[in-house]
């Protein structure tokens, strides 16, 4: 059974991290394996990739199968790629050298992209909390003006009450009195 590089689950429930393994294809997810060339971890945005790129290749040029989400991975770093332009070059249909060339391009555009996405996801989230702060500064204004509203009823009511406390005070001292200076 040829070599397999997949991913060992680790990390607990709802938070998974993933080594990147080479293990033998009969041996289970999570047992035995040959070596481990990586980390994953997708919780985090962007996802955390640490590989060991001169070993995934090496294990890539003899015959390892990657699973379908290493396949990605894998891809993802340009290791694919490079063991593609290095075919090429067995071949003789490129010079090392182009090939190279080829590759550094490709890892300079993609690294520009990544920035590029970085800057805009950035700005994405600068936009919204500014949205939120404006949000929350509205509802707040609301709220204050039905507070002072409800404070003002209050505080009229307050003086109502207290006005005719004083009329009720007044009124029943002055029957009093009057009896008195007549008799």
């Amino acid at each position: 059974m040829p070599a397999k590089i997949r991913l060992q689950r680790h990390g607990k429930k709802g938070q998974p991290f993933y080594h990147i393994v080479i293990a033998d294809g009969r041996a289970p997810r999570d047992g035995r394996f040959i070596e481990k060339i990586g980390t994953y971890n997708p919780i985090t945005v962007p996802a955390e990739i640490s590989l060991n790129f001169e070993k995934a290749l090496e294990w890539l040029d003899k015959g390892a199968q990657p699973t379908d989400t290493v396949r990605s991975i894998l891809s993802h770093k340009g290791v694919l790629l490079k063991k593609h332009l290095l075919v090429g070059v067995k071949k003789g249909a490129l010079t090392a050298e182009q090939a190279e060339v080829k590759f550094q391009a490709w890892m300079k555009e993609k690294e520009a992209k990544a920035a590029q996405d970085n800057k805009i996801t950035a700005e994405k989230k600068r936009a919204d909390y500014k949205a939120r702060i404006e949000a929350e500064s509205k509802v707040n204004a609301a709220r204050a003006e039905v507070i002072a509203q409800k404070k003002a009823e209050l505080a009229a009511k307050a003086a109502e009450e207290a006005a005719a406390k004083a009329a009720e005070e007044t009124a029943a001292e002055a029957p009093a009195e009057e009896p008195a200076t007549e008799a």
